[in-house]
């Protein structure tokens, strides 16, 4: 399920449908209009305070026509059902279109939409977008369509209810959702696509996406540069020339632990290479925290990295790659990034106990640490290549990596940090949990110790 399924297509027209056919075709009609009200309760979890939708699967050079399934909902006349107001509604419409003025890369010289996301990319488009392509968009619009005395128009608009959840597992499409943390964050599990789709295991494989910190698709087949591999587990059996992530799932399903909802799937990147994951969404004491649990079975020598959020990678005072993190400017990095040709300085290295962030002016904070009591992992920054991330054209992950030999079973359990800057969150707060990051819950500790992980 990605927007396809809301606002670019089956939902969208569904509702044209039952507003130009309720005469014609009333019970169907009412049967789509049905299908949307149940929808909505999910659709609302996509989308965050600051008008941004999550970035999460493929054709997103259609921009804001991510919000057209609640312009058709008014469209529609579809009676929504609590806590969704038509002000909750509008608000999500109105913020996303705000959002997207303040994106002034998305325009090319002539004026027209450019394909990409928040700025021209043709890394992230599909092998049937064209220059018409970005002019989807304007499905949004049909909020225009409706009539001026309809709620949606009268009503003030309204942010998102705080009687909607913070976590919510939704079962359909193997997502958990978040509002804690400052952003729209969703954990994903299961969904992949049927045909040979440019990055498919960007788009529908990443363990997690943010309405904060675009997804990345790779640029190359060589190195990890290249590959950029924000919130995936990448492996390698050739010394790190060539990257497998996680694309099909043999077992993927939300299950409970301790009451807590959490994402389990089971995926083969080798044939001989087995690995279990576990995502654990955050909780109240650690809202800019989620946790990333594998556990792996090696047939093979591999090397692993596992990458935390992507965030930009620009120096605010020369325009060059971010330098060691300085608290008086609230950006920079630990370790350094090192660049793409020497990546076995010291420098730029440190344990993964110590793990790996990034800081940067008007974006806030990412990073990643090692929690499994083994503590073989290294941490460091990967100086991701230029325009492999939909929201920033230059970006680096924090990264943790290691390499199993070959016949061993693993444990890793990795915490990754995502705080946005945001009205009312200061630089000098951008770290404020780094130091604090959850502990292994207990469960999971007894899984891990029942299989020699502890």
């Amino acid at each position: 399920m990605d927007y396809y399924s809301s606002s670019f297509a089956i939902h969208f027209l569904q509702l044209l449908y039952a507003k130009l056919a309720a005469k014609a075709d009333p019970s169907r009609a009412k049967e789509f209009k049905h299908r949307a009200e149940i929808a909505a309760l999910d659709l609302v979890h996509y989308h965050d305070e600051l008008g941004r939708a999550i970035p999460f699967g493929r054709s997103l050079v259609y921009r804001f026509a991510m919000v057209a399934f609640w312009g058709a909902l008014a469209y529609a006349d579809v009676e929504l059902p609590a806590p969704l107001t038509w002000g909750m509604v509008k608000g999500i419409v109105l913020r996303n279109f705000r959002w997207w003025q303040t994106q002034g890369d998305i325009w090319t010289s002539s004026g027209t939409l450019s394909l990409g996301f928040s700025y021209p990319s043709m890394y992230i488009t599909e092998n049937y977008n064209s220059p018409g392509s970005p002019y989807w968009s304007c499905l949004a619009f049909i909020c225009l369509a409706v009539p001026e005395q309809h709620p949606f128009w009268t009503s003030e608009e309204e942010p998102i209810s705080p009687q909607i959840p913070k976590i919510k597992a939704i079962r359909h499409p193997g997502h958990i959702t978040s509002y804690l943390g400052g952003h729209c964050m969703l954990l994903s599990s299961g969904q992949a696509c049927g045909y040979p789709m440019k990055a498919t295991h960007a788009k529908y494989g990443g363990f997690a996406y943010s309405s904060a910190f675009g997804y990345s698709v790779p640029s190359g087949l060589f190195s990890l540069e290249q590959y950029a591999l924000a919130s995936q587990l990448g492996l390698s059996d050739d010394g790190g020339e060539y990257w497998k992530t996680r694309r099909l799932s043999e077992y993927a399903a939300i299950e409970e632990r301790d009451g807590q909802p959490i994402l389990v799937s089971v995926w083969k990147p080798f044939a001989d290479v087995k690995i279990k994951t576990l995502l654990v969404p955050p909780v109240e004491s650690t809202p800019n925290w989620h946790l990333r649990v594998h556990h792996i079975q090696a047939g093979r020598e591999v090397m692993t990295a596992d990458g935390a959020f992507a965030i930009r990678n620009v120096n605010s005072e020369n325009g060059r790659y971010l330098d060691l993190y300085d608290e008086s400017k609230g950006e920079g990095t630990s370790p350094k990034i090192i660049g793409n040709y020497d990546t076995n300085t010291p420098a730029g290295w440190d344990t993964g106990l110590n793990g790996a962030f990034a800081a940067a002016l008007d974006r806030g904070a990412v990073g990643i640490k090692a929690l499994e009591p083994h503590g073989q992992r290294q941490a460091m920054l990967v100086n991701a290549d230029p325009n492999t991330n939909l929201m920033e054209s230059r970006t680096t992950i924090p990264t943790l990596q290691h390499k199993i030999p070959q016949g061993q079973g693993m444990w890793y359990v990795s915490a990754v940090y995502a705080k946005p800057a945001g009205t009312g969150v200061p630089k000098e707060s951008y770290l404020d949990g780094w130091k604090s990051p959850p502990t292994i819950p207990n469960w999971l500790a007894l899984e891990m110790a029942a299989d020699g992980g502890m």
